[in-house]
Protein backbone atom coordinates (compact mmCIF):
# COMPACT_ATOMS: atom_id res chain seq x y z
CA UNK A 1 0.00 0.00 0.00
CA UNK A 2 2.91 3.21 0.86
CA UNK A 3 4.41 4.26 -2.30
CA UNK A 4 7.77 2.94 -2.73
CA UNK A 5 10.16 3.18 -4.89
CA UNK A 6 8.17 3.43 -9.13
CA UNK A 7 8.55 0.09 -9.97
CA UNK A 8 10.56 -0.59 -13.57
CA UNK A 9 8.94 -0.15 -16.49
CA UNK A 10 8.43 -3.16 -18.68
CA UNK A 11 11.39 -4.16 -20.48
CA UNK A 12 11.90 -4.84 -24.15
CA UNK A 13 12.96 -8.41 -22.80
CA UNK A 14 9.56 -9.04 -21.66
CA UNK A 15 7.79 -7.62 -24.86
CA UNK A 16 9.96 -9.85 -26.97
CA UNK A 17 8.76 -13.05 -24.57
CA UNK A 18 5.13 -11.68 -25.70
CA UNK A 19 6.13 -11.72 -29.16
CA UNK A 20 7.34 -15.39 -28.91
CA UNK A 21 4.27 -16.60 -27.34
CA UNK A 22 1.84 -14.65 -29.95
CA UNK A 23 4.01 -16.23 -32.71
CA UNK A 24 3.51 -19.82 -31.27
CA UNK A 25 -0.43 -18.98 -30.62
CA UNK A 26 -0.09 -18.08 -34.40
CA UNK A 27 1.44 -21.41 -35.55
CA UNK A 28 -1.12 -23.60 -33.94
CA UNK A 29 -3.77 -21.55 -35.06
CA UNK A 30 -2.38 -21.58 -39.21
CA UNK A 31 -2.07 -17.89 -38.88
CA UNK A 32 0.34 -16.16 -41.37
CA UNK A 33 0.40 -12.76 -40.06
CA UNK A 34 -1.15 -10.84 -37.04
CA UNK A 35 -1.67 -6.79 -37.97
CA UNK A 36 -2.24 -4.48 -35.10
CA UNK A 37 -3.75 -1.10 -35.01
CA UNK A 38 -2.81 2.03 -32.73
CA UNK A 39 -4.40 -0.11 -29.53
CA UNK A 40 -3.46 -0.77 -26.18
CA UNK A 41 -2.39 -4.17 -27.97
CA UNK A 42 0.49 -2.61 -30.15
CA UNK A 43 2.20 -1.02 -27.09
CA UNK A 44 1.45 -4.42 -24.91
CA UNK A 45 3.54 -6.33 -27.84
CA UNK A 46 6.47 -3.21 -29.31
CA UNK A 47 5.95 -0.49 -26.70
CA UNK A 48 5.07 2.11 -29.25
CA UNK A 49 2.07 4.40 -28.16
CA UNK A 50 0.20 6.35 -30.57
CA UNK A 51 -3.26 7.43 -30.86
CA UNK A 52 -6.17 5.91 -33.59
CA UNK A 53 -6.49 8.41 -36.35
CA UNK A 54 -8.32 8.03 -39.80
CA UNK A 55 -4.86 6.87 -41.07
CA UNK A 56 -3.34 3.19 -40.04
CA UNK A 57 -0.45 3.32 -37.85
CA UNK A 58 0.35 -0.14 -36.77
CA UNK A 59 2.25 -3.41 -36.68
CA UNK A 60 2.40 -6.55 -38.78
CA UNK A 61 3.46 -9.38 -37.17
CA UNK A 62 4.79 -12.44 -38.77
CA UNK A 63 6.58 -15.71 -37.80
CA UNK A 64 10.00 -13.65 -38.58
CA UNK A 65 9.52 -10.20 -38.88
CA UNK A 66 8.16 -7.33 -36.82
CA UNK A 67 6.93 -4.21 -39.40
CA UNK A 68 5.36 -0.99 -38.50
CA UNK A 69 2.70 0.17 -41.26
CA UNK A 70 3.44 3.78 -40.70
CA UNK A 71 2.26 6.88 -42.81
CA UNK A 72 5.32 8.20 -44.54
CA UNK A 73 5.29 11.88 -42.86
CA UNK A 74 5.17 10.16 -39.25
CA UNK A 75 7.96 8.33 -39.68
CA UNK A 76 10.59 10.81 -38.18
CA UNK A 77 8.75 10.78 -35.33
CA UNK A 78 7.54 7.17 -34.73
CA UNK A 79 11.22 6.23 -35.17
CA UNK A 80 11.72 8.93 -32.01
CA UNK A 81 9.61 7.30 -29.94
CA UNK A 82 10.32 3.91 -27.76
CA UNK A 83 9.64 0.66 -29.35
CA UNK A 84 10.97 -2.38 -30.03
CA UNK A 85 13.25 -2.92 -33.21
CA UNK A 86 11.46 -3.73 -36.52
CA UNK A 87 11.22 -2.73 -39.96
CA UNK A 88 9.45 0.53 -40.80
CA UNK A 89 7.13 0.22 -43.98
CA UNK A 90 5.82 3.53 -45.00
CA UNK A 91 2.38 4.31 -47.35
CA UNK A 92 1.74 7.89 -48.57
CA UNK A 93 -1.41 10.05 -48.85
CA UNK A 94 -2.43 9.23 -51.91
CA UNK A 95 -2.08 5.37 -51.31
CA UNK A 96 -3.68 2.30 -49.28
CA UNK A 97 -2.31 1.14 -46.26
CA UNK A 98 -4.18 -2.14 -47.20
CA UNK A 99 -2.25 -2.80 -50.15
CA UNK A 100 1.25 -2.38 -48.69
CA UNK A 101 0.10 -5.09 -45.82
CA UNK A 102 -1.01 -7.09 -48.88
CA UNK A 103 2.14 -7.00 -50.85
CA UNK A 104 4.15 -7.80 -47.24
CA UNK A 105 2.68 -11.13 -46.71
CA UNK A 106 1.98 -11.77 -50.44
CA UNK A 107 -0.97 -13.44 -52.19
CA UNK A 108 -1.51 -16.57 -49.74
CA UNK A 109 -2.13 -16.97 -45.99
CA UNK A 110 -4.47 -15.78 -43.47
CA UNK A 111 -4.22 -12.70 -41.45
CA UNK A 112 -5.65 -12.05 -37.87
CA UNK A 113 -6.73 -8.64 -37.11
CA UNK A 114 -6.26 -6.89 -33.45
CA UNK A 115 -9.85 -6.78 -31.91
CA UNK A 116 -9.79 -2.82 -31.76
CA UNK A 117 -9.17 -2.03 -35.09
CA UNK A 118 -11.70 0.29 -36.82
CA UNK A 119 -14.35 -1.28 -39.10
CA UNK A 120 -13.05 0.60 -41.88
CA UNK A 121 -9.57 -0.88 -41.93
CA UNK A 122 -11.39 -4.29 -41.88
CA UNK A 123 -13.64 -2.95 -45.11
CA UNK A 124 -9.84 -2.07 -47.04
CA UNK A 125 -8.36 -4.91 -45.91
CA UNK A 126 -11.03 -7.46 -46.94
CA UNK A 127 -11.60 -5.25 -50.21
CA UNK A 128 -7.81 -5.91 -50.78
CA UNK A 129 -7.05 -9.75 -49.56
CA UNK A 130 -10.13 -11.04 -49.62
CA UNK A 131 -12.50 -11.73 -46.48
CA UNK A 132 -11.91 -15.08 -46.31
CA UNK A 133 -8.69 -14.40 -45.43
CA UNK A 134 -9.15 -12.20 -42.53
CA UNK A 135 -9.39 -14.08 -38.98
CA UNK A 136 -10.18 -12.49 -35.31
CA UNK A 137 -7.75 -12.00 -33.26
CA UNK A 138 -9.04 -11.36 -30.02
CA UNK A 139 -8.14 -14.64 -28.38
CA UNK A 140 -4.55 -14.51 -29.95
CA UNK A 141 -4.41 -11.12 -28.02
CA UNK A 142 -6.25 -10.91 -25.32
CA UNK A 143 -5.73 -14.16 -24.21
CA UNK A 144 -1.84 -12.97 -23.81
CA UNK A 145 -3.01 -9.87 -22.02
CA UNK A 146 -5.36 -11.43 -19.81
CA UNK A 147 -2.54 -12.43 -16.73
CA UNK A 148 -0.68 -9.92 -16.06
CA UNK A 149 3.23 -10.77 -15.20
CA UNK A 150 5.15 -9.75 -12.37
CA UNK A 151 6.10 -6.10 -13.86
CA UNK A 152 2.78 -5.32 -14.71
CA UNK A 153 1.12 -6.03 -11.44
CA UNK A 154 4.32 -3.84 -9.61
CA UNK A 155 3.14 -1.19 -11.96
CA UNK A 156 -0.60 -1.48 -11.61
CA UNK A 157 -0.04 -1.85 -7.43
CA UNK A 158 1.94 1.73 -7.61
CA UNK A 159 -0.98 3.49 -9.57
CA UNK A 160 -3.45 2.03 -7.31
CA UNK A 161 -1.15 3.30 -4.16
CA UNK A 162 -1.17 6.51 -5.85
CA UNK A 163 -4.54 6.83 -6.18
CA UNK A 164 -5.40 5.74 -2.70
CA UNK A 165 -3.06 8.53 -1.40
CA UNK A 166 -5.07 10.95 -3.47
CA UNK A 167 -8.60 9.90 -1.97
CA UNK A 168 -7.03 10.61 1.21
CA UNK A 169 -5.79 14.24 0.40
CA UNK A 170 -9.66 14.59 -1.98
CA UNK A 171 -11.63 13.32 1.62
CA UNK A 172 -9.37 16.02 4.15
CA UNK A 173 -10.78 18.96 1.58
CA UNK A 174 -14.46 17.89 1.54
CA UNK A 175 -16.63 20.32 3.51
CA UNK A 176 -20.35 22.04 2.81
CA UNK A 177 -20.30 24.24 0.18
CA UNK A 178 -17.52 22.66 -1.87
CA UNK A 179 -18.21 22.39 -5.46
CA UNK A 180 -17.78 18.81 -7.40
CA UNK A 181 -15.31 21.06 -10.02
CA UNK A 182 -13.15 22.41 -6.99
CA UNK A 183 -12.80 18.65 -5.81
CA UNK A 184 -12.11 16.97 -9.34
CA UNK A 185 -9.42 20.13 -9.61
CA UNK A 186 -8.10 19.21 -6.50
CA UNK A 187 -7.33 15.42 -7.51
CA UNK A 188 -6.18 16.00 -10.77
CA UNK A 189 -3.80 18.64 -9.28
CA UNK A 190 -3.03 15.31 -6.48
CA UNK A 191 -2.69 13.11 -9.19
CA UNK A 192 0.23 15.20 -10.76
CA UNK A 193 1.83 16.27 -7.31
CA UNK A 194 2.61 12.47 -6.52
CA UNK A 195 4.03 11.71 -9.93
CA UNK A 196 1.29 10.97 -12.39
CA UNK A 197 1.97 13.35 -15.23
CA UNK A 198 -0.84 12.81 -17.03
CA UNK A 199 -3.04 13.60 -14.09
CA UNK A 200 -6.20 11.89 -13.44
CA UNK A 201 -7.63 9.56 -16.66
CA UNK A 202 -11.39 10.38 -15.13
CA UNK A 203 -12.71 11.67 -12.15
CA UNK A 204 -16.56 11.43 -11.17
CA UNK A 205 -17.43 13.52 -7.96
CA UNK A 206 -20.76 13.51 -6.95
CA UNK A 207 -23.25 14.45 -3.95
CA UNK A 208 -26.59 13.28 -2.78
CA UNK A 209 -29.33 11.90 -4.90
CA UNK A 210 -26.62 12.15 -7.78
CA UNK A 211 -24.48 9.75 -5.97
CA UNK A 212 -27.43 6.94 -7.61
CA UNK A 213 -25.81 7.94 -10.97
CA UNK A 214 -23.13 5.23 -11.71
CA UNK A 215 -21.51 7.75 -13.71
CA UNK A 216 -22.49 10.59 -12.29
CA UNK A 217 -24.86 13.79 -12.78
CA UNK A 218 -24.61 16.92 -15.46
CA UNK A 219 -23.90 19.73 -13.71
CA UNK A 220 -21.25 21.24 -11.31
CA UNK A 221 -22.85 20.38 -7.66
CA UNK A 222 -22.34 21.85 -4.04
CA UNK A 223 -22.20 19.14 -1.01
CA UNK A 224 -24.86 20.39 1.32
CA UNK A 225 -25.07 19.08 5.02
CA UNK A 226 -25.67 15.18 5.40
CA UNK A 227 -25.41 14.52 1.87
CA UNK A 228 -23.15 11.56 0.21
CA UNK A 229 -20.17 11.89 -1.14
CA UNK A 230 -19.22 9.41 -4.22
CA UNK A 231 -15.49 10.28 -5.31
CA UNK A 232 -14.38 7.56 -8.23
CA UNK A 233 -10.47 8.52 -9.86
CA UNK A 234 -7.74 6.70 -11.41
CA UNK A 235 -4.65 7.28 -13.31
CA UNK A 236 -1.65 5.39 -15.41
CA UNK A 237 1.89 4.44 -14.77
CA UNK A 238 3.51 3.43 -17.39
CA UNK A 239 0.35 3.28 -19.32
CA UNK A 240 -0.98 0.98 -16.72
CA UNK A 241 -4.65 1.82 -14.53
CA UNK A 242 -5.65 2.82 -11.03
CA UNK A 243 -9.38 2.67 -10.63
CA UNK A 244 -10.88 3.36 -6.64
CA UNK A 245 -14.18 4.79 -5.65
CA UNK A 246 -14.99 5.10 -1.86
CA UNK A 247 -19.14 6.44 -0.82
CA UNK A 248 -19.44 8.23 2.40
CA UNK A 249 -20.58 10.98 4.83
CA UNK A 250 -18.84 13.25 6.73
CA UNK A 251 -20.87 13.10 10.00
CA UNK A 252 -22.81 10.13 11.17
CA UNK A 253 -25.29 9.13 8.36
CA UNK A 254 -28.65 8.01 8.92
CA UNK A 255 -29.98 4.57 9.97
CA UNK A 256 -30.68 3.66 6.22
CA UNK A 257 -27.82 4.86 4.75
CA UNK A 258 -25.65 2.98 6.95
CA UNK A 259 -27.32 -0.27 6.63
CA UNK A 260 -26.63 -0.24 2.80
CA UNK A 261 -23.24 1.07 3.05
CA UNK A 262 -22.38 -2.08 5.69
CA UNK A 263 -24.47 -4.39 2.96
CA UNK A 264 -22.50 -3.07 -0.32
CA UNK A 265 -19.03 -3.70 1.93
CA UNK A 266 -20.56 -7.81 2.53
CA UNK A 267 -21.50 -7.77 -1.27
CA UNK A 268 -18.07 -6.81 -2.02
CA UNK A 269 -16.08 -9.13 1.08
CA UNK A 270 -18.28 -12.02 -0.80
CA UNK A 271 -16.99 -11.32 -4.39
CA UNK A 272 -13.23 -11.34 -3.00
CA UNK A 273 -13.82 -14.57 -0.75
CA UNK A 274 -15.10 -16.36 -3.96
CA UNK A 275 -12.35 -15.22 -6.36
CA UNK A 276 -10.71 -18.82 -5.93
CA UNK A 277 -8.14 -20.34 -8.24
CA UNK A 278 -11.09 -22.37 -10.94
CA UNK A 279 -14.27 -20.03 -9.87
CA UNK A 280 -15.95 -18.89 -13.41
CA UNK A 281 -16.41 -15.30 -13.38
CA UNK A 282 -19.66 -15.31 -13.06
CA UNK A 283 -19.47 -16.78 -9.77
CA UNK A 284 -18.00 -14.03 -8.73
CA UNK A 285 -21.05 -11.69 -9.63
CA UNK A 286 -23.56 -14.25 -8.21
CA UNK A 287 -22.17 -14.09 -4.94
CA UNK A 288 -22.45 -10.38 -4.61
CA UNK A 289 -26.13 -10.48 -6.13
CA UNK A 290 -27.15 -12.99 -3.35
CA UNK A 291 -25.79 -11.09 -0.52
CA UNK A 292 -28.35 -8.07 -1.87
CA UNK A 293 -31.17 -10.80 -2.02
CA UNK A 294 -30.58 -11.92 1.51
CA UNK A 295 -31.02 -8.08 2.75
CA UNK A 296 -34.31 -7.83 0.56
CA UNK A 297 -32.70 -5.91 -2.10
CA UNK A 298 -32.58 -6.78 -5.99
CA UNK A 299 -33.18 -9.67 -7.37
CA UNK A 300 -31.15 -9.63 -10.68
CA UNK A 301 -30.60 -6.46 -12.07
CA UNK A 302 -33.78 -4.32 -9.85
CA UNK A 303 -32.96 -1.35 -8.11
CA UNK A 304 -33.04 -0.75 -5.40
CA UNK A 305 -29.87 -3.23 -5.64
CA UNK A 306 -27.11 -3.45 -8.26
CA UNK A 307 -27.97 -2.25 -11.87
CA UNK A 308 -24.69 -3.52 -13.69
CA UNK A 309 -21.89 -6.55 -13.12
CA UNK A 310 -19.71 -6.41 -10.45
CA UNK A 311 -16.06 -5.68 -11.91
CA UNK A 312 -13.83 -5.75 -14.82
CA UNK A 313 -10.94 -6.07 -15.96
CA UNK A 314 -7.88 -3.93 -15.59
CA UNK A 315 -4.53 -3.14 -17.21
CA UNK A 316 -3.48 -0.94 -20.44
CA UNK A 317 -7.42 -0.99 -20.65
CA UNK A 318 -9.80 0.90 -17.76
CA UNK A 319 -11.98 -1.98 -18.86
CA UNK A 320 -10.80 -5.46 -20.23
CA UNK A 321 -11.12 -9.20 -19.67
CA UNK A 322 -11.91 -10.82 -17.19
CA UNK A 323 -15.24 -9.61 -16.71
CA UNK A 324 -17.20 -9.79 -13.69
CA UNK A 325 -20.61 -10.75 -14.86
CA UNK A 326 -23.59 -12.88 -14.85
CA UNK A 327 -22.96 -15.78 -17.62
CA UNK A 328 -19.17 -15.31 -17.98
CA UNK A 329 -17.60 -18.90 -17.78
CA UNK A 330 -14.09 -18.08 -18.15
CA UNK A 331 -12.16 -19.10 -14.98
CA UNK A 332 -10.81 -17.34 -12.59
CA UNK A 333 -6.52 -17.65 -12.98
CA UNK A 334 -3.40 -16.43 -11.39
CA UNK A 335 -2.29 -13.31 -12.47
CA UNK A 336 -5.75 -12.15 -13.24
CA UNK A 337 -6.34 -8.34 -11.73
CA UNK A 338 -10.06 -6.99 -11.88
CA UNK A 339 -12.16 -4.50 -10.13
CA UNK A 340 -14.59 -5.56 -7.45
CA UNK A 341 -17.68 -2.71 -7.48
CA UNK A 342 -20.92 -4.34 -6.78
CA UNK A 343 -22.35 -0.91 -6.62
CA UNK A 344 -26.08 -0.56 -4.46
CA UNK A 345 -28.15 2.10 -6.44
CA UNK A 346 -31.07 3.66 -4.15
CA UNK A 347 -33.05 5.68 -6.76
CA UNK A 348 -33.26 9.29 -6.45
CA UNK A 349 -32.14 9.06 -3.22
CA UNK A 350 -28.30 7.80 -2.87
CA UNK A 351 -25.76 5.02 -4.61
CA UNK A 352 -23.31 3.26 -2.85
CA UNK A 353 -20.02 2.37 -4.90
CA UNK A 354 -16.73 0.88 -3.23
CA UNK A 355 -14.29 -0.30 -5.54
CA UNK A 356 -11.27 -1.92 -4.97
CA UNK A 357 -9.22 -4.25 -7.41
CA UNK A 358 -8.17 -7.78 -6.79
CA UNK A 359 -4.78 -9.72 -8.16
CA UNK A 360 -4.56 -13.64 -8.45
CA UNK A 361 -1.76 -15.02 -6.68
CA UNK A 362 -1.02 -18.73 -6.64
CA UNK A 363 -2.73 -19.08 -3.38
CA UNK A 364 -6.03 -16.69 -4.42
CA UNK A 365 -6.92 -13.18 -4.23
CA UNK A 366 -5.22 -10.15 -2.89
CA UNK A 367 -6.38 -6.88 -2.55
CA UNK A 368 -4.41 -4.00 -4.60
CA UNK A 369 -5.91 -1.35 -2.16
CA UNK A 370 -7.44 -2.03 1.56
CA UNK A 371 -11.44 -1.86 1.49
CA UNK A 372 -13.15 0.81 3.20
CA UNK A 373 -14.04 0.73 6.93
CA UNK A 374 -17.12 2.48 7.30
CA UNK A 375 -19.57 5.20 6.54
CA UNK A 376 -17.47 7.41 7.57
CA UNK A 377 -14.26 5.84 7.87
CA UNK A 378 -13.23 5.07 3.78
CA UNK A 379 -9.78 3.79 4.07
CA UNK A 380 -9.91 0.99 6.64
Amino acid sequence: MPLTARPASISDTERLGRLQRLREKMEAGNIAALLLGSTASLRYFTGLVWHQSERLLGALVTPTALTYIVPGFERSRVETLPHLAGDIAVWEEEESPAALIGSLIGPKGRVALDDTLPLFTYHALAAELGADRLADGTRLIRDLRLCKSPAEIALIQYAMSLTFEVHKRAHAIMRPGIRASEAVRHIDEQHRALGAAGGSTFCIVSFGSATSLPHGAEGDQILQDGQAILVDTGTRIDGYHSDLTRTYMLDDPDADFARVWRIEREAQQAVFESAQLGAPCHSLDDAARAVLERHGLGPDYRLPGLPHRAGHGLGLEMHEEPYIVRGNTMRIQPGMCFSNEPMIVVPDRFGIRLEDHIFITDAGPQWFTRPAKGPTEPFG
